[in-house]
């Protein structure tokens, strides 16, 4: 009898990526069911009780991680977060697999074989396992409750790629009327998320706005000049870009 596996994520594309990567990696896999949240993840576990469910850590309605508790050592988990570090920190104790987007295929065929096996040579579930896999489901929720309400990455269509664009690498976010401008360590690229709406998910302690249009990451910046009239101009770190400081946001540099 061939394996079966579960894909639960909210993004469609991200879901298609990694059937496709799976079908390279494990021919004999059979994807019986894609869930678009947590809930329906549950629910299309229950109806097709799959061997295999990759579970997005960060869903709607209910996380991957809530989605585990109720599928428990049912099937075999694996986590696919937006890196998390909190997160892979846990996994890292064992007992659960990861991946971390964007999933690189070199990482999935080593997940793949430790699935393998695990099918192949199934063992008893022991009380003290379930337990550890409790205790470890229990302590990743609290890890991802207390520090990943921020957002992680950024996804931005580049012609007809879907780009993952970690936060932590973005040096500034400036606006126009249509679209906003995400200027990153390799590249810049469009999306149609408003500036107002992006400031809303982002790390107030790394990312300020400084001007109506712009919002800048605090860790690329060089060093701050003074302008006319209660401005300023921020100077970035190995970039020739100079972002402007209007008057309304002076005071988040008032010490220079």
């Amino acid at each position: 009898m061939k394996p079966t596996a579960l894909i639960a994520d909210d993004e469609p594309l991200l879901r298609e990526a990694l059937r496709g990567m799976l079908a390279r990696a494990w021919p004999e896999l059979m994807v019986v069911a894609e869930a678009r949240n947590g809930r329906e993840a549950v629910e299309l576990f229950e109806q097709h009780e799959p061997d295999v469910c990759f579970l997005d850590v960060h869903m709607p309605g209910l996380s991957g991680v809530e989605a585990a508790r109720a599928i428990g050592r049912r099937a075999a988990l694996v986590f696919v977060t937006a890196y998390d570090q909190y997160a892979v920190q846990a996994f890292d104790q064992g007992a659960l697999d990861y991946l971390v987007k964007p999933v690189e295929m070199e990482r999935l065929a080593d997940t793949v074989s430790r699935l393998q096996t695990r099918l192949q040579t199934p063992t008893a579930a022991e009380p003290q396992a379930e337990e550890a896999t409790q205790q470890l489901l229990e302590r990743l929720a609290a890890q991802l409750g207390r520090g990943s309400s921020y957002l992680q990455w950024i996804r931005a269509s580049v012609g007809q790629m879907l780009k993952l664009i970690p936060v932590d690498e973005v040096i500034y976010l400036r606006s126009d009327e249509k679209y906003t401008l995400v200027a990153w360590r390799e590249g810049e690229a469009l999306i149609r998320t408003p500036l107002k709406e992006l400031i809303e998910q982002l790390d107030p302690d790394q990312f300020v706005q400084v001007h109506r249009s712009v919002v800048v990451n605090l860790r690329a910046v060089a060093h701050v000049t003074r302008g006319v009239n209660e401005t300023a101009d921020i100077h970035l770190k190995g970039r020739d870009e100079v972002l402007p400081v209007s008057r309304s946001y002076l005071h988040l540099f008032k010490q220079m």
